[in-house]
């Protein structure tokens, strides 16, 4: 099956610093795809590139086989519109309401009257779990209920594509387990691609159906769960255990 997503031997550097160095990567429709890597590691430089809000120094992007890598924004912006993203910080209008937030997409991207925006919005909290909640402020909310709205917004166009950066950073375990579960779901009901960013090796492991660990702006290991607990590199070992000594300390 053809990747969805693919990155081929991809190098991005920022003045002398060489973040992605001849980076592959292949990413599976209609999964959940993780990658895990140290702070600092390039997985966000990495996620812009996907989406195409950074160029590559040299090597291809590939969007369902499409190379987006030297489109100028004219011809990026159809391609932007197959991916929802959910931001690490959630990223509301605070002077909008929860429903106006998840409008917005709707209002600037497609053509639907008032009504049907209206009742896309309504469907999409309630696929959150937000039913109801249409006229609060992101200022009434807590940090896991501005998540959902995040992603009741990232969904309201029925991207082919949903990327999460850290989807549960600074979340307590009962709302990060819930933030977990909406993304298994997000992939199961809305039949969408996800790409997932996280430091939560627990999650990463209960939720994706394949890992990809960055390090030194290469993929390292690549597998199901399984075969990322079990892979015979002390610098995968040391991460997703946890430990201080190593080759990366």
């Amino acid at each position: 099956m053809e990747p969805i997503i693919e990155l081929r031997k991809v190098q991005k550097s920022f003045g002398q610093e060489r973040v992605l160095r001849s980076l592959d990567l292949s990413i599976p429709k209609d999964s959940v795809s993780v990658i895990i890597g140290r702070s600092g590691g390039g997985k966000s430089v990495l996620m812009k590139h996907i989406i195409g809000l950074m160029r590559p120094d040299q090597g291809q992007v590939l969007i369902e086989g499409q190379d987006i890598s030297r489109l100028n924004e004219r011809n990026i912006a159809p391609i932007r519109r197959k991916f929802g993203m959910l931001f690490q910080e959630s990223a509301l209008f605070d002077s909008m309401t929860v429903e106006d937030n998840v409008a917005f997409p709707l209002l600037e991207h497609s053509r639907k009257n008032r009504r049907e925006i209206r009742d896309i919005v309504e469907t999409k909290l309630a696929s959150v779990g937000l039913k109801n909640m249409g006229h609060k402020m992101p200022a009434e909310l807590s940090g896991g209920m501005r998540k959902r709205v995040g992603l009741a917004r990232a969904l309201a166009l029925d991207p082919k594509i949903v990327l999460f950066d850290e989807p549960t950073s600074g979340l307590d375990p009962v709302m990060a387990a819930i933030i977990n579960e909406l993304i298994v779901r997000t992939q199961s009901e809305f039949r969408a691609t996800c790409v997932v960013i996280s430091h939560d090796i627990p999650a990463a492991m209960s939720t994706g159906h394949r890992l990809f660990m960055l390090f030194e702006g290469r993929i390292i290991a690549e597998g199901t769960p399984g075969e990322i607990q079990d892979w015979d590199d002390p610098v995968v070992q040391q991460f997703i255990h946890g430990r201080a000594e190593g080759p990366i300390a």
